[in-house]
């Protein structure tokens, strides 16, 4: 497992930490595959509860630019990814969420999987998949819609409108904004109040609201398959020729 992610547990609570600061938590393909480890060997460990978790500074900058361009070579988003996303989507431990900063395409997205958030008051949220030529991924296109409604998600994922915590909170996707000093402790809190509450009563529970999880598992690969698509374009491939030359 890369040191890049780090996996901790505190009794029935297990931590899953980007710990990759310095690139804004920027994920590659290890950071991927480390983070499905974690959520896999959860219930063998006895773990009633998930919390995923980044820096002081930044959730999640969305994928690293040079594993992704390599993957993209590759003619597809990358197996560690999908890898990653179907787990989230087959996960049957609870999942909360604590996000400091910036949480940016997969870095939002993956919070859609998720059962509760915790947000600073100074994070943002954002899936720029359109501006590059792209899609959604993580099922997003079906949850999305669901969770906060047509026209809010269109505005994300499509217009690629960034959120405020704030505005994060009222459409539905956080459930508590905090201080950005108190958000790994709300996160905790809420984590281990989950973990104590009776686990096949949650388990049942929560199979019923999520409904048909081969649903959102068809959509990852239906979104997959757009991407891989939609990575051949003469629009993406302008847009990430663009932002290379604008990264140099």
């Amino acid at each position: 497992m890369t040191d890049l992610v780090t996996v901790t547990d505190e009794g029935p609570v297990r931590t899953i930490r980007m710990n990759r600061p310095e690139k804004k938590n920027a994920l590659t393909m290890a950071m991927y595959d480390a983070m499905a480890d974690g959520i896999e060997t959860a219930s063998a460990a006895n773990i009633r509860c998930l919390l995923i978790g980044g820096a002081p500074t930044v959730f999640c900058a969305g994928n690293d630019i040079g594993d992704f361009l390599q993957a993209a070579m590759g003619g597809g988003l990358g197996a560690p990814i999908l890898r990653f996303l179907h787990t989230l989507a087959r996960c049957e431990t609870p999942l909360v969420a604590a996000v400091q900063g910036n949480a940016v395409g997969v870095g939002t997205t993956m919070l859609m999987h998720c059962d509760h958030v915790v947000a600073s008051t100074e994070a943002k949220f954002s899936t720029p998949f359109v501006s590059l030529g792209l899609v959604p991924e993580a099922a997003s296109s079906l949850i999305a819609p669901r969770l906060l409604g047509h026209t809010k998600a269109f505005s994300l994922l499509v217009m690629g409108k960034p959120l405020t915590a704030d505005e994060a909170k009222d459409a539905g996707l956080v459930n508590t904004v905090a201080a950005p000093d108190a958000v790994e402790a709300e996160a905790m809190k809420a984590a281990q109040h989950i973990a104590a509450l009776p686990p096949q009563a949650v388990l049942a529970s929560r199979r019923l609201m999520r409904g048909s999880v081969d649903e959102i598992d068809a959509r990852i690969d239906i979104e997959a398959d757009e991407f891989k698509r939609r990575l051949q374009s003469t629009e993406a491939q302008a847009a990430f020729t663009a932002f290379m030359t604008r990264k140099r």
